[in-house]
């Protein structure tokens, strides 16, 4: 039986934590940065976790992490 394979884009972006969330960097972090509040730039700093829709989006794409 042949492996199924992982979307390499997923592996790139996400983190699977130990309970089975999705880990990701926060979005709005890479450019056009000077239209942002400081407070809303410090409020971007670390990861963020994925909502429950898009965590069973991303783990159908991951299926040796946790998925399916």
């Amino acid at each position: 039986m042949p492996k199924m394979k992982t979307k390499s884009g997923a592996k790139k972006r996400f983190k699977i934590t130990a309970n089975g969330k999705i880990k990701t960097h926060q979005v709005g972090k890479r450019h056009r940065l000077i239209n942002n509040s400081p407070a809303r730039t410090r409020d971007l700093r670390g990861t963020a976790l994925l909502s429950d829709s898009e965590t069973r989006r991303v783990k159908r794409w991951m299926p040796y992490g946790g998925g399916f």
